[in-house]
């Protein structure tokens, strides 16, 4: 920005757009400010005036909090600046929604593409290197034509790499975390090729550091043709998220975009197999038909679950974050059954099938997860549809189908009438329990799509609600 201090800038957005500009310290609003220049094309500007500074530097900070789905004040607000600093891809964002591509120019003309590993990390084996590597290009053949072969000489169509900071293609890293790596779309001469950060620690599969099938299954997604895209749940988002490297299924949006450039893989059977799941794809907060996995809270949050992902919705903002359930708890399951938080232990419990986890905070509890006949619950049920705490009483309610059970917290036992049927307690209610969380004395009990709240101390009805009564439908 020239002479003119960033801070200045964003104090005076701040009063023109209303947003809140939060306690920046002076490494705060240079990592902004180089944030925006590396991923948002902000220019600096010679002598600009205060205007037209605070222009460019609203534009730009709207243009990223739109990608991200945050809410867009054109100012550095606390969720923008949260962002701001999670582990990422090199590679510039774009704008539009969904899938997008560097342009039908910029996708190879062949289908038979060469790769050559140039050298090793000392993070991880040479084998498991080469493995991770492999396994990140199969990704993308299984659903295009494309095919890759190793070689191990001379100049390949993606040769692989490892370096920090300078490292001869005049984009440095930036040291840990931050950057993880950057790849460049097909081309000649640089083009294609993929660079990770040696300061990062890669990982074969572990989630102590971030794994490098992941992170090169993104970077080869952009070495042939791919830019960034919108959809939080997509391989190529540009934040770095963990998912089990065994159980990685490729997402929907990513397979819409790599077809667009090169088509279906004609070797797969396009027979419509029923038995067959369907590629992972990602829930919308917008969807009036969703069912919840469950609700939850957690230190003042609500947490909304939804297949691999949760909602994040913070009592200071408008705005749901959505993320892996993974990335918040790397020892949980990808997807549950049902959670809730008990304020008398402080834990928060995620339950599948018969197996419960016990989380203190993001870390999982000595011990867990355990089965969940330890709330001595009966061994024939096999799983909890939906559970809620009670704050008053400082008991849990387990359902199961149309009963539930209660439980304790302080006796760690199970109350002498359980089970009941849901209709004993909350009057009217016929359908199935869903999800559930009590929230301000009040009981919101999910059927389907519909949320229905009752009064705790009586059970009474009051009304029928939607899901975006407490999780935001945002749709900037």
């Amino acid at each position: 920005m020239g002479t003119l201090n960033v801070y200045i800038l964003l104090c005076i957005a701040a009063a023109v757009y209303c947003g809140p500009v939060p306690d920046l310290t002076a490494q705060d609003e240079n990592f902004a400010e180089n944030y925006l220049k590396k991923f948002y094309d902000l220019k600096d500007q010679s002598g600009p005036t205060a205007r037209r500074a605070i222009s460019q530097l609203s534009r730009k900070l709207s243009d990223m909090q739109r990608f991200f789905g945050l809410q867009i004040t054109g100012t550095l607000d606390a969720d923008t600046m949260e962002m701001m600093k999670k582990a990422r891809c090199g590679v510039p964002d774009s704008t539009p929604a969904g899938f997008t591509t560097f342009g039908t120019a910029f996708k190879w003309q062949t289908n038979s593409l060469t790769y050559r590993i140039e050298n090793y990390t000392p993070d991880m084996s040479q084998a498991e290197v080469d493995d991770s590597i492999e396994r990140a290009l199969d990704v993308w053949a299984k659903v295009t034509p494309l095919r890759f072969t190793r070689i191990y000489s001379g100049t390949a169509d993606i040769m692989i790499s490892f370096g920090r900071l300078s490292h001869g293609d005049f984009y440095p890293f930036d040291g840990p975390d931050g950057t993880l790596a950057h790849a460049f779309a097909p081309s000649s001469g640089i083009g294609g090729d993929a660079h990770f950060d040696e300061d990062e620690t890669f990982t074969f599969r572990s989630n102590a550091g971030r794994v490098l099938f992941l992170v090169a299954a993104h970077e080869f997604g952009h070495s042939l043709g791919l830019s960034h895209s919108q959809d939080p749940g997509a391989l190529m988002y540009p934040i770095y998220s963990y998912t089990n490297p065994s159980s990685f299924r490729l997402p929907q949006d990513d397979i819409n975009g790599i077809q667009a450039l090169y088509g279906p893989n004609p070797d797969t059977d396009t027979e419509t197999n029923p038995d067959k799941p369907l590629p992972p794809s990602t829930p919308d907060a917008c969807d009036q038909t969703m069912v919840l996995d469950a609700v939850a809270t957690l230190r003042g949050e609500m947490l909304f679950f939804k297949d691999r992902f949760f909602w994040r919705v913070y009592p200071q903002s408008s705005t749901p974050q959505q993320t892996f359930i993974t990335n918040l708890w790397p020892n949980a399951p990808s997807t549950i059954d049902a959670a809730y938080e008990s304020q008398l232990s402080g834990n928060i419990f995620l339950f599948k099938g018969r197996r419960v986890w016990a989380f203190r905070g993001y870390d999982l509890v000595q011990g867990y997860p355990k089965p969940i006949t330890i709330f001595g619950l009966p061994k024939q049920v096999k799983k909890i549809d939906a559970a809620m705490y009670d704050v008053e009483s400082q008991r849990t309610l387990f359902f199961v189908g149309r009963s539930y059970y209660s439980y304790d917290e302080a006796s760690k036992k199970i109350d002498m009438e359980s089970p009941k049927r849901v209709d004993q307690t909350f009057s009217g209610f016929t359908g199935k329990v869903t999800a559930a969380f009590q929230y301000r004395g009040f009981a919101y009990i999910y059927s389907g799509p519909q949320m229905f709240e009752y009064s705790l101390s009586s059970g009474t009805f009051y009304r029928v609600l939607g899901n975006n009564y407490f999780l935001p439908c945002n749709n900037f």
